[in-house]
This record gives structure tokens, sequence and C-alpha cells, in this order.
């Protein structure tokens, strides 16, 4: 059994500890907002952050984690920098299939915790790694931009 803090909440899971955390939130916990892509922490999708860090759930370990604080895309919304993420992406249209826009989200969001007013190189760096195969670079890199300067 581990208990991992999640969103939050507590929650107690059987699971063995070198289960990855991805799988750990989509089949035991039921928060499938957090995607599965590559497998090999190469894509971005299954970005989430952990004591605010963008991290790859896909190859982290529950036994792993600890104590520390899990947010995922359900619940990045609640904080400032992920509201004014999400706002900016719906303001731009950033969204074209969808599937990776959960790690983009969740990677920008980290960067803004860390770095209130990026520029290229800063918003290059925080987002290498996560892949769009939809090429939505430029209205991501745009809607960085606009979350940082919004209020």
């Amino acid at each position: 059994m581990v208990t991992l803090q999640i969103n939050g909440q507590a929650h107690t899971i059987d699971a063995p500890d070198d289960m990855p955390l991805l799988w750990a939130l989509r089949d035991i916990v039921g928060l499938t907002g957090t995607k599965f892509g590559c497998g090999i922490a190469q894509c971005g999708a299954c970005t989430v952050h952990v004591d605010g860090k963008a991290v790859r759930s896909c190859m982290l370990p529950v036994g792993a984690i600890g104590n520390r604080a899990i947010t995922t895309i359900e619940a990045v919304g609640d904080t400032p920098n992920g509201a004014k993420i999400q706002k900016a992406w719906l303001d731009i249209e950033v969204v074209q299939c969808g599937y990776c826009q959960s790690g983009q989200i969740m990677s920008a969001t980290a960067l803004l915790n860390r770095t209130p007013n990026p520029d290229d190189s800063d918003i290059d760096a925080a987002m290498a790694g996560n892949i769009c195969r939809c090429g939505t670079y430029v209205r991501i890199r745009q809607a960085i931009k606009n979350a940082a300067k919004s209020a």
C-alpha cells in the first residue's frame, strides 16, 4: 500500500513501489487527464507536478514519491498560474487534436511558477521534450507569453 498526496487529497492505493505514477493516476485513482505518449519520458504527454516541478509520470515509480505533493491537469487550474495558462490556451485556441495539451499546460505552468516573465529561451528550455504532433508550438509560445502578461 502506498499513500500519495494527489491534488490536495490523500489516496492510499494498492500498487507495487515500481509502478509508474502515470498508471497509478489513470488506472487506480481514475484521473485520466494525464496521458500516455511514449513511455520513455521523451514526449511530455504524461507531465504532472511533484512539489511544483514538472516531471514525467511514465517513468517515476510511486515508491520514489514519498510525501511530496502531486498536481495533475485536473487540479492545475485551481492554482493562479495554472488558471492563467488555461485561460491563455483557450483565448488563442492553442488546442488542435488536444492529446498532448495536458502535458503542455503542466510544463507551461511549472515554467511560470519559477519564471514569471519568461523570454523565448526560457520557454524553449521549459517546453523542450513536450511534443505536439499537430505543430501548435507557435500558439503555445504565444499563450505562455500572454499568460505571463495577465494579471
